[in-house]
């Protein structure tokens, strides 16, 4: 059986960060001080080692952090919740692939609980560097573009480790805010720890693409894949690969890109169909969107099976839109 599910999305913009960001900050802040505190707020860092490993990691995002902290009203939760340093595991499971034509595409399916997503794309000229993306953290990003033409995405993993590292969200924001090419990102990417295990998938606007495989416990590997769903190299969580039939997907994809490579829309439009569109929110997560990222023409396209939402970096146009997902019931 099947139903559908209202989502309803913003899109806001705010050039530097002020009462725009504070007033959103309030909104989602309850929301997500409990699933900071879940654990307890002695599991999660204190703010000395909170900042150090910022300062030590990501100096030139320090300004900005003490701007946001101060617009949050400048707690010591709030704080140590926006350096989004060691948070509390989360898992999602995501598609993401560069499409091979003349013009670089990014294209990815965000896989996530309704329940914990913000639905909110954030426009911003934070430190003179106009980035544009999906919020997550309140001011992280799970897929973004920056006014250099470079775009970047993130899937999970696939594996249980977690360690000491950033929430992923912040260092794509921090790939944004710094980098102008691939080769710039995959810099930061292997530098910067993660608490968990993604693959983190950036292309510019010279359609130079990599795909990082990220981890708390080993090395950052750099590679040309074109693809990534929710494994690395080999799945080394069985249950979760069959869960999210991670290798499933990525073998349909490899096969749209090298077998028999199709128009872009046609690509697109297998985003949005089984066995990379999932609507089994009932089951833990489905499909909440598809992007897709073009970073010559710097847009941003959003699509659901029955919508979509075009948005530009250079003539941003915010406003809110309600969306009617599918759900898959037993």
């Amino acid at each position: 059986m099947s139903d559908r599910m209202q989502l309803n999305w913003r899109a806001i913009s705010e050039a530097e960060p002020g009462p725009v960001w504070a007033e959103l900050f309030g909104e989602y802040w309850p929301d997500y001080h409990r699933w900071w505190l879940r654990d307890g707020a002695e599991a999660r860092p204190g703010y000395l080692d909170s900042v150090k490993a910022l300062q030590e990691y990501m100096p030139e995002l320090v300004p900005l952090f003490e701007q946001l902290c101060a617009l949050a009203g400048g707690s010591d939760h709030a704080a140590r919740f926006l350096s989004l340093y060691c948070p509390p595991p989360y898992l999602s499971g995501c598609s993401q692939a560069i499409w091979p034509g003349a013009e670089p595409v990014l294209v990815r399916n965000y896989d996530y609980s309704p329940h914990a997503f913000d639905s909110l794309i954030l426009h911003t000229s934070w430190q003179g560097r106009t980035v544009m993306g999906t919020s997550d953290g309140m001011w992280g990003l799970v897929d973004g573009m920056n006014d250099a033409g470079l775009a970047v995405s993130l899937t999970f993993g696939g594996r249980r480790v977690v360690g000491d590292g950033f929430g992923v969200p912040l260092i794509l924001r921090y790939v944004l805010q710094t980098c102008e090419t691939a080769k710039e990102a995959g810099e930061v990417l292997k530098r910067v720890p993660t608490h968990m295990s993604y693959n983190v998938t950036v292309v510019d606007a010279k359609r130079k693409y990599l795909t990082a495989l990220m981890a708390p416990d080993r090395e950052t590997i750099l590679t040309t894949a074109a693809v990534a769903t929710n494994h690395q190299e080999r799945v080394e969580w069985a249950s979760h690969a069959r869960f999210t039939a991670t290798v499933e997907r990525e073998r349909f994809l490899l096969q749209r890109l090298t077998l028999h490579v199709e128009p872009q829309e046609k690509f697109i439009n297998s985003f949005l169909r089984p066995p990379l569109y999932s609507t089994a929110f009932t089951q833990g997560f489905g499909t909440l969107y598809t992007a897709v990222y073009r970073p010559r023409k710097r847009k941003l396209d959003i699509h659901w099976p029955k919508a979509r939402w075009e948005l530009h970096l250079d003539n941003f146009q915010g406003g809110a839109r309600q969306i009617f997902t599918p759900v898959h019931t037993v």
